[in-house]
C-alpha cells in the first residue's frame, strides 16, 4: 500500500536480506516494468568531497580538480 505521501514500508524480510538499518540509503532501478531495490553504496574514502552534496556542482568539480 502507498500512503497519501507516496510512502511505503519495506518488509522486514527485505530489510534483513539487504542488511538495512535506520538511516541507510536505498537505490531503485526500473528494469522492464520491475523495480529493483538495493542498499545504496556509500561514497568511497578516496573522495573526501563525496559525502558533502553541497560541494558537488560542476563549478566545484572544476575548482577542486587540480588539488
Amino acid at each position: 500500500m502507498i500512503t497519501s505521501k507516496a510512502q511505503t514500508t519495506i518488509p522486514q524480510p527485505v530489510r534483513a536480506a539487504l542488511k538495512l538499518r535506520e538511516g541507510d540509503e536505498i537505490a531503485y532501478v526500473i528494469d522492464e516494468g520491475r523495480v529493483v531495490i538495493s542498499k545504496a553504496s556509500s561514497p568511497t574514502a578516496e573522495d573526501p568531497f563525496a559525502t558533502f552534496g553541497e560541494w558537488d556542482s560542476e563549478a566545484d568539480r572544476k575548482a577542486y580538480a587540480e588539488l
